[in-house]
């Protein structure tokens, strides 16, 4: 099984959690990870499973707008790119058929709203076969760093999510219970 994961990061936070998954990924698959920006647009054929993430910026996935603003409030900012998440899933084109997963980082707040959430929808509505809830992991400030122990849950979840492609795949069943068609 070979896996994608397609990380947006400002403040390395959403990095961390990427290689955290990619880790845990690696126990059942090979595994490439890659910066939005460097991101294959369209998704390799030999790609199974793609894990998409960011972090929640205004509610949701990040705009330009919210971008650059990330960048004005820090000169730690080292990720800013013209291309995020949202505009990776516009250019990546059909996912039918392929598992996929959705992640993001944010603060713990009462504020509504999550990255994951979206790319969950995009990717769902661009063909893709979800194989668990969206899912967050929390940051202690806006900029950082990892809460603790959200690096270490990050490899768990990786791990989890393995063991749920390699399960889908080997079954030919297009979900699994508390993922989403």
């Amino acid at each position: 099984m070979r896996a994608l994961v397609v990380y947006e990061s400002m403040f390395g936070d959403t990095e961390q959690v990427a290689r955290a998954l990619a880790e845990g990924l690696g126990t059942r698959a090979a595994v490439q990870v890659s910066a939005v920006g460097d991101a294959p647009a369209p998704v390799p054929d030999a790609v199974d499973l793609l894990v998409v993430g960011g972090p929640t910026h205004a509610f949701g996935m990040s705009r330009p707008n919210t971008r650059n603003s990330a960048a004005r409030q820090s000169r730690e900012a080292v990720g800013v790119t013209e291309r995020g998440v949202r505009e990776w899933l516009a250019e990546v084109g059909s996912l039918r058929g392929r598992l996929a997963a959705a992640f993001d980082t944010h603060a713990r707040t009462r504020l509504p709203g999550s990255a994951a959430a979206g790319i969950d929808r995009r990717l769902r509505r661009l063909g893709a076969r979800t194989i668990a809830p969206a899912h967050s992991f929390y940051v202690t400030d806006t900029q950082g760093p990892l809460a603790d122990g959200e690096r270490d849950r990050a490899l768990r979840w990786g791990v989890d999510l393995a063991e749920a492609a390699a399960a889908t795949l080997g079954s030919g069943r297009t979900s699994l219970s508390g993922g989403s068609a």
